[in-house]
């Protein structure tokens, strides 16, 4: 899942995390079909609901429910976390394409809720 040992080991604190069927050395194991289950459900982001070749502001995005509000693109725009707009409007509003932010949430973390 490409996560550190600290990461996974505080995901298994998680109450819907499978049970350990024994141990390996040091460590415990676990299913791995139970695991990819609840890294699925609780990891991983759904899929955005967004045409790949429209085109989206910032607040676009954030109404299509994808997780991110308009504040955190604008924030992390800023920050070099998000990539620079694909063109812009006549105002000057940022506008990305559907695949563009399809591709960045693809990597973007996404937190298990307690």
């Amino acid at each position: 899942y490409e996560r550190s040992r600290p990461t996974v080991k505080r995901w298994a604190t998680h109450p819907d995390w499978p049970q350990a069927t024994g141990k390996q050395g040091r460590w415990k194991t676990y299913p791995a079909a139970a695991v990819a289950e609840w890294v699925e459900k609780n990891i991983k982001r759904p899929t955005v609901p967004l045409d790949p070749k429209g085109w989206y502001t910032a607040q676009d995005i954030e109404d299509a429910n994808v997780g991110v509000k308009a504040g955190s693109i604008r924030s992390d725009l800023s920050r070099g976390r998000w990539p620079e707009p694909d063109a812009q409007t006549r105002e000057g509003v940022g506008l990305w394409r559907g695949q563009t932010v399809k591709d960045v949430l693809e990597k973007r973390r996404r937190y298990p809720a307690r």
